[in-house]
């Protein structure tokens, strides 16, 4: 199995009045949603934020620039996709679905939603009661097969700038009671910090992309019989890279990081399936 993952994409309205801004927003995203869509995967994944503000046109207008390739994508909820109006409402205009999972011969994948609504306040991570009751019984359920789950913010206190204010889910979530319950191996992908980052911590693997418009690039995820590669894929582009830096300048709620990208280590990994190297 193949997943192809995006980082903070950050589609954004525009001022037709501002001269050149019609033009670099076409440039960039046409441009690198067309990468996107072009390589094979079984499933294409946004880790949130795929919007700025997440109003209609935005919404309506990056989902148009998806569906030019019939592909299995899937919509992870940002902080930033649900600033304009309400997750149901999003959510209906999507055809998108709040939290959910697949269980496949190879892996189960689950996909949470850990965004507040309507809260310009605070942009941090939280999951309802509710939610976490689901994603215990969803880990358990798991066993050893490989679990891989994909959230928009990290878990406090793992990857880079997990630690800082508003950076994660709320420190007082207990996460790792439920991450804990995994037998085997647990992979952890998330958005949110704009840095890329990778980090080990008991049975867990936690992945962080920056933001595609800072780092234009993707992660590939490959399940063999006895690992998942994780490697990073970059958009090589002078034109991209060019209107990319036009739009730094004029995209509000927005802030440019010229350190998104990491080393080599923090891009690229191989986790061992503990379940191939010991079977029963």
């Amino acid at each position: 199995m193949k997943l192809l993952l995006m980082g903070d994409l950050h589609y954004h309205d525009i001022d037709e009045a501002v001269e050149g801004w019609q033009e670099a927003r076409a440039g960039f995203y046409e441009s690198v949603l067309e990468r996107f869509l072009d390589m094979d995967a079984d499933f294409h994944i946004s880790l949130g934020d795929l919007t700025n503000y997440g109003t209609t046109t935005e919404l309506l207008e990056v989902y148009e620039l998806l569906r030019r390739k019939e592909r299995n994508f899937v919509h992870v909820l940002g902080n930033h996709d649900l600033y304009a109006q309400t997750r149901r409402e999003v959510l209906a205009l999507t055809g998108g679905r709040r939290y959910h999972a697949i269980d496949t011969e190879q892996a189960t994948l689950v996909f949470l939603d850990t965004a507040k609504e309507m809260d310009h306040a605070d942009w941090g991570g939280w999951l309802d009661d509710e939610q976490l009751h689901w994603f215990e019984g969803v880990v358990q359920a798991s066993g050893n097969k490989p679990l891989l789950v994909f959230g928009h913010h990290p878990v406090y206190q793992t990857t880079t700038r997990s630690e800082t204010d508003k950076g994660s889910i709320h420190p007082s979530i207990d996460m790792w009671r439920i991450l804990r319950r995994k037998e085997g191996v647990g992979v952890y992908f998330n958005g949110h910090t704009h840095v890329d980052s990778i980090a080990r911590q008991e049975n867990w693997t936690f992945v962080q992309l920056s933001a595609c418009i800072d780092q234009h690039g993707f992660r590939v995820v490959e399940l063999g019989e006895r690992d998942i590669r994780i490697t990073a894929v970059d958009c090589d582009d002078a034109d991209m890279a060019a209107h990319a830096r036009r739009l730094h300048g004029l995209m509000p709620h927005f802030r440019h990081n010229p350190d998104a990208r990491g080393q080599a280590e923090e891009r690229e990994c191989l986790v061992a399936c503990l379940t191939a190297l010991n079977p029963q």
